[in-house]
């Protein structure tokens, strides 16, 4: 009995066997420069929101306990905002932080609602560098040079520019997580305002990206020796990368204190929305 129970603790991970986030909330702070001061009431609720996306998305719990990281957003026009959470091995919630988004913008033309839901990250669909130039708008639509931008796929999501009976149609949209143009968009984020993806800020692009947080099938392929050519040659991954991109709808009916406007946030470089800046596909 001794021998097989000592089998069973060989076979659990490291990553398993994590207690703690690495990188946890003070590396977060340090790395992302746009971060949300939210309360402990709210985390714990947040929290409580994941796991039930999660349950009614089908998403199993492991077999084996894991340690994993999941990224969670908030589409309510009231809220904009993407949370970091790391689950540990004892099925417990760790806060690591947030940072305001923008989601799509209804009623413009072929705008889409960003898809409540599971999204899984994977090489199935592979992710890809922003080049950083310019649009027709003047826009970095995916942001500067070498921005990351992560790829969910194909996924089935509410149109939002017609009208009548069409109003509610549903079709196909390719859903993204993204940087966005560091003058013009990104001091916007926080409100909705994209064509359905889901825009965040450059600084926390560049901590999922070094760290993994959401690479968990694409360090597996490195670790087979087949990594793929979006992952950085001198990232620092996490021992214990998730996969999964969460998105909610808590239908506020009033903006939280620790979620301000852009207008209000501090430091804010908000221009006034232009039909241009609105209505581009290369500004998702």
């Amino acid at each position: 009995m001794k021998v097989f129970l000592l089998m069973i603790c060989l076979s659990v991970s490291g990553a398993a066997l994590a207690e703690e986030p690495a990188p946890g909330p003070q590396t977060f702070a340090a790395e992302v420069d746009m971060r949300l001061s939210v309360p402990a009431a709210e985390q714990k609720r947040y929290a409580r929101r994941l796991a039930t996306a999660l349950a009614e998305a089908g998403v199993a719990e492991p077999s084996v306990p894991s340690a994993e990281y999941f990224a969670l957003v908030d589409r309510s026009p009231r809220v904009q905002a993407v949370f970091l959470y790391w689950r540990s091995p004892l099925a417990t919630w760790e806060f690591i932080g947030a940072s305001p988004v923008s989601t799509g913008l209804p009623g413009e033309f072929e705008h889409f609602l960003t898809p409540l839901g599971a999204f899984e990250h994977t090489p199935a669909n592979p992710d890809f560098r922003a080049e950083g130039t310019l649009n027709e708008l003047g826009l970095r639509g995916y942001g500067v040079e070498g921005m990351r931008v992560y790829d969910f796929g194909w996924v089935s999501a509410e149109r939002t520019w017609e009208k009548g009976e069409k109003r509610s149609a549903r079709s196909l949209m390719r859903l993204q997580m993204h940087a966005t143009d560091p003058e013009r968009l990104e001091p916007r984020l926080g409100e909705r305002h994209s064509e359905g993806c889901i825009r965040i800020p450059a600084t926390l692009n560049t901590f999922l990206d070094r760290h993994g947080i959401l690479d968990a099938d694409y360090e597996e392929l490195a670790r087979e020796g087949r990594a793929p050519r979006v992952l950085l040659g001198d990232r620092e991954p996490t021992a214990t990368p998730g996969r999964w991109l969460l998105v909610v709808d808590s239908q506020r009916r009033a903006r939280p204190a620790w979620s301000p406007r852009p207008q209000t946030r501090a430091g804010s470089r908000a221009r006034p929305a232009s039909s241009a800046t609105t209505s581009s596909s290369s500004t998702c």
